[in-house]
């Protein structure tokens, strides 16, 4: 039901509703020991990060710039992590997966000569 279709008598009421719950609220919330109504969940207060957590953020980000000024002149160190290496396949597993692929691609052309 649209608000255009209701009359003038239908709007009011739903005003008055409206009226009715926001002060519900009001008073819930004081109850409750509230000091305001926070009627949008984007309004409502945020968490605080931590100390230790905002100097993890902060060392990240020096490393992260640390990086990026590699070379200049006025660059002090700054400790960069060490990269963890590649994980290597073996050998034998590789040329297990190459006979795999292999044997597919054969059945595939197979599939093909038969029609």
């Amino acid at each position: 039901m649209s608000l255009f279709n209701l009359s003038s008598a239908q709007l009011r009421q739903a005003a008055d509703l409206k009226e009715k719950i926001e002060a519900l609220q009001s008073q819930l919330s004081q109850f409750q020991g509230a000091d305001e109504v926070v009627a949008d969940p984007a309004e409502a207060p945020r968490k605080k990060i931590s100390a230790a957590g905002i100097e993890r953020i902060r060392a990240a980000q020096k490393v992260r710039w640390a990086k990026t000024k590699v070379g200049t002149p006025d660059t002090a160190p700054v400790a960069v992590p060490a990269k963890r290496g590649r994980r290597k396949m073996s050998a034998a597993g590789r040329a297990r997966i190459a006979a795999a692929a292999r044997a597919r691609w054969a059945k595939v052309r197979a599939a093909k000569a038969g029609k």
